[in-house]
């Protein structure tokens, strides 16, 4: 395996007064050398932009293409407070990489998201935003609605640069399955959220890690259930739309395997839970 060298800006230190909220994003990654440098940029220039604590939990599932051998550049560069590299020996699953990386964060506040540009940090402040106009629990990104949910009830703080969410970079095959995966989801749990299958989220730390103590399932199941658990154990969730752009290095993770677990994981959480 070859070294690999990354040479990018720092960012000056964060400008957020001392007590105010933190936000560590926990960062499941396998080969993603080619995105992760650019993501963690992206992600330290919106949280300092907008004076936020802040610090990326990178959970590496033993990466063959050196993203550890990046991640730890990266910590070079942000400093080890910032970005945080936690490995493990293997592809687990992503439930047990956001449990995983749980262990390791510092904030009140705990962010997931892909590395792979699908989801871009400009939501995050409006997440934010949203969650302190609402007290809420979780906020949720949502590919298939275009209005914020609940709706600000506040003039002067109202949520602004939030257009229609969306996907793109998709063939019509892959929407109308996430459609579809979302409708019978809908239909059958109803989990009074429009994108029940997103994985870009903000939590309570405490709560996501109540959630997280009663799951099961792993995989992209593993989205699907936090939601049905948050819903029945009556925290409050929040829908902001973003827009979801298929990654633009590697490949998709989404197998056959993965669609037949969703579509059991689905009557397994309406019997169960």
């Amino acid at each position: 395996m070859g070294s690999y060298t990354i040479d990018m800006p720092s960012i000056a230190a964060s400008t957020a007064p001392s007590g105010a909220d933190k936000y560590s994003v926990i960062l499941p990654t396998y080969n993603e050398r080619k995105n992760l440098p650019v993501i963690v940029w992206l992600l330290a220039k919106t949280f300092e932009s907008n004076g936020i604590q802040w610090e990326i939990i990178v959970v590496d599932d033993a990466s063959p293409d050196g993203t550890q051998e990046v991640a730890k550049q990266l910590a070079g560069i942000y400093g080890e407070d910032k970005v945080v590299l936690k490995p493990r020996a293997g592809k687990l699953g992503l439930g047990t990489a956001y449990v995983h990386g749980l262990n390791f964060v510092t904030g009140n506040f705990v962010i997931i998201m892909d590395a792979d540009f699908s989801h871009h940090p400009k939501f995050i402040p409006e997440m934010i935003k949203l969650q302190k106009l609402h007290n809420l629990d979780i906020v949720t990104g949502t590919r298939y609605s275009s209005n914020p949910s609940p709706k600000s009830l506040s003039t002067s703080s109202p949520l602004i640069g939030l257009g229609p969410g969306g996907v793109y970079g998709w063939d019509l095959k892959r929407k109308l399955v996430s459609r579809g995966a979302n409708y019978l989801a809908d239909t059958i749990l109803r989990p009074g959220v429009s994108d029940l299958t997103g994985s870009f989220r903000l939590y309570r730390k405490n709560v996501i890690q109540d959630i997280i103590s009663k799951c099961t399932s792993k995989g992209y199941v593993f989205q699907m259930e936090i939601i049905v658990r948050s819903k029945n154990l009556n925290y409050l969730i929040g829908e902001i739309p973003i827009t979801f752009v298929d990654r633009i290095y590697g490949e998709s993770k989404l197998s056959g395997n993965e669609i037949i677990g969703y579509l059991k994981g689905v009557f397994d959480l309406w019997w169960n839970v």
